[in-house]
């Protein structure tokens, strides 16, 4: 607990520094931060792990620049929770790019909820501004953090980009339940290992996936749409809502999205969370999953 509690002190006097610079620039200190952080800390051996596993006849030095550069944009991707609030400010004025928009006007003109699913890729909060700010307010789920000392400052974040923010759990389910069968859009990231899961190509390997987003639209007759906040190599932010996933049966429609995530991943790998244990899967398991 007293590490916890020094862990969320020293953040809050960071964001507290870094406050007087302007937002850009708190990009660039903050994934130099979380850069290093990862250069130092145990986690460059899974994001080492997890990219040999999807491109292991990449050089071993390229893989290593992917890395620190993928460290630098999670601290990029935190700014813009950590300063929610100015980071809406900042795409206001963002076009959509996409079909998916269309569709999701359409469920809210009938009255119906719709699902937004996305990953831990790219400036995905900006999804949720340029809803909200089109009259589509779209609540989130999520898993609090195990640190009681930062969660405050996550959940203050992300509850600038719409509300409800529901907590994963057995009471955060009924409550995202009843908030889509009221008409509520939510927003999911099922891009994580689940252990309830099934198993599911991601990148050309199996993962466990969860189904929950495509059995939700499915039950409630939500459209399932994946949106995308990818920046280009000059720093321009895009936000993509793209058609919806066509309902069939879940696994079907959850392998629709792991492409088309795997898609993005692969034209802008560095904007994908390569910290994530995605792959929760020994070696000697792997022909079995498949």
């Amino acid at each position: 607990m007293l590490l916890y509690r020094m862990q969320g002190l020293a953040l809050r006097a960071l964001l507290l520094l870094v406050s007087i610079l302007p937002l850009p620039a708190r990009r660039r200190v903050l994934g130099a931060v979380t850069e290093w952080t990862v250069r130092l800390s145990p986690l460059r051996r899974r994001a080492q792990e997890n990219l040999a596993r999807v491109w292991p006849d990449m050089p071993p030095q390229r893989r290593r620049t992917l890395m620190h550069d993928a460290a630098r944009n999670i601290g990029r991707t935190l700014t813009g929770i950590w300063f929610n609030a100015e980071f809406a400010k900042e795409v206001r004025d963002l076009d959509p790019e996409g079909p998916g928009l269309d569709a999701l006007r359409a469920a809210r003109a009938a009255g119906k909820g719709a699902i937004i699913v996305s990953g831990h890729f790219g400036q995905w909060e900006a999804i949720r501004h340029i809803l909200k700010r089109e009259g589509m307010e779209t609540g989130a789920i999520y898993r609090p953090n195990n640190n009681p000392y930062y969660e405050p400052i996550f959940r203050a974040g992300i509850e600038q980009g719409g509300a409800p923010i529901i907590p994963k759990g057995r009471a955060g389910n009924r409550d995202m339940l009843r908030h889509l069968r009221s008409g509520g859009f939510m927003a999911l990231l099922p891009d994580q290992h689940v252990r309830q899961g099934v198993w599911l190509d991601f990148l050309g390997h199996p993962a466990r996936t969860s189904l929950a987003a495509a059995e939700l639209a499915l039950r409630y007759g939500a459209p399932l749409v994946p949106a995308f906040a990818p920046e280009e190599a000059d720093g321009r932010l895009r936000v993509v809502i793209e058609a919806p996933i066509p309902p069939s049966d879940p696994e079907t429609m959850m392998r629709d999205f792991n492409e088309r995530l795997g898609s993005w991943v692969t034209r802008y790998p560095s904007q994908w969370h390569w910290l994530h244990r995605r792959w929760k899967i020994k070696r000697d398991k792997v022909a079995k999953a498949t």
